[in-house]
């Protein structure tokens, strides 16, 4: 592979993560500073260990088209997840990002706080949810509620 693909792909990659930092976009993270809120990110880092973080389906967006939503697509779908440490200890962790669509629960974003603590029940692991959330995204009706079953029955 060329030196010039690689780092085509090493830009797309750098660019999706800023894009994915971002959340709902730069104007809706101004609001939640202006109410006094910390962002998902934010909160995240200041709970975990300094460092220790490590972001897992950065990249997950919703699958639903109907009711406006196929324009309305954000990286990581609302909810950042993943594992770092407190105090040295392995923790799971979520944050949902109000800044997304009301912070709302899809399938996918389900699946995301599901697959975490799947990874920290094999692990013996705490799983800690940061809950900012507008609750089920009712433009995917059941499918929004079958994620939360998910979360419910784990």
């Amino acid at each position: 592979m060329s030196d010039n693909i690689q780092q085509s792909r090493l830009d797309e990659l750098h660019r999706r993560r800023a894009e994915a930092k971002l959340g709902g976009g730069e104007e809706r993270l101004k609001r939640q500073h202006a109410q006094g809120r910390m962002t998902a990110r934010e909160r995240l880092e200041l709970l975990v260990d300094k460092g220790t973080f490590r972001e897992l389906d950065t990249f997950v967006t919703h699958n639903c088209n109907d009711f406006g939503l196929a324009d309305r697509k954000y990286l990581g779908d609302g909810v950042v997840t993943g594992y770092g440490t407190i105090n040295g200890r392995l923790v799971y962790v979520y944050s949902q990002d109000f800044t997304v669509i009301g912070g709302t629960v899809s399938e996918a974003h389900a699946m995301k706080i599901c697959k975490i603590m799947d990874m920290a029940m094999q692990n013996g692991a705490p799983v800690i949810g940061l809950n900012d959330s507008g609750g089920a995204r009712i433009q995917e009706g059941v499918d929004a509620l079958g994620g939360y079953a998910e979360i419910f029955q784990r």
